[in-house]
C-alpha cells in the first residue's frame, strides 16, 4: 500500500528551462529547490520547483539532451486548489512571466482560472478545496 505522505515529483519536459523558470517560480511563486545540469550523455539540464514543506514538487527537463518534446493536450492539467477567489495580481504575474490565459471548459472556467505555462501545459488555480474525505 502507498503511504498516503509519500511525497509525489510531477516531471515534464520543457523546451525552455529558462522560461518555465520564470512562469512556475516568477509567476506562480514556487521555489526552485534544485538546479542541475547534463554532465553526461543522456543526461538533462532540469530544475525542480516547489513550495518548503509540500509533499510534491515539478521538475522540468531540458537542455540539449532533451529526447521527448513537450506535447501538452487540453486535459494535461496542474491543478492548484487555492480554496478562495484568484488574486488577479497572480493572474497578471503570471502572464507576464510567459503564460497565456485560456478557458479549459465550463467546469474549470467555473472553478477557477486556466493558464498555460510557455509549454503549453495548462495550470489550473481553482477557488475550490480539496477533499479526499
Amino acid at each position: 500500500m502507498i503511504d498516503p505522505t509519500a511525497p509525489i515529483r510531477i516531471a515534464r519536459p520543457s523546451r525552455d528551462l529558462a522560461a518555465a523558470e520564470r512562469f512556475y517560480a516568477g509567476g506562480l511563486g514556487l521555489h526552485v529547490l534544485y538546479r542541475g545540469s547534463a554532465t553526461a550523455p543522456g543526461e538533462h539540464d532540469l530544475v525542480m520547483l516547489g513550495l518548503p514543506g509540500a509533499a510534491w514538487h515539478l521538475e522540468l527537463v531540458g537542455g540539449a539532451n532533451l529526447t521527448a518534446e513537450p506535447t501538452p493536450t487540453d486535459e494535461d492539467l496542474l491543478v492548484i486548489y487555492v480554496g478562495g477567489p484568484i488574486d488577479e495580481e497572480l493572474i497578471a504575474r503570471l502572464e507576464e512571466s510567459g503564460g497565456r490565459r485560456v478557458g479549459q471548459g465550463d467546469y474549470w472556467d467555473r472553478w477557477g482560472v486556466t493558464i498555460a505555462d510557455p509549454d503549453g501545459y495548462r495550470l489550473v488555480l481553482s477557488t475550490r478545496t480539496w477533499s479526499n474525505g
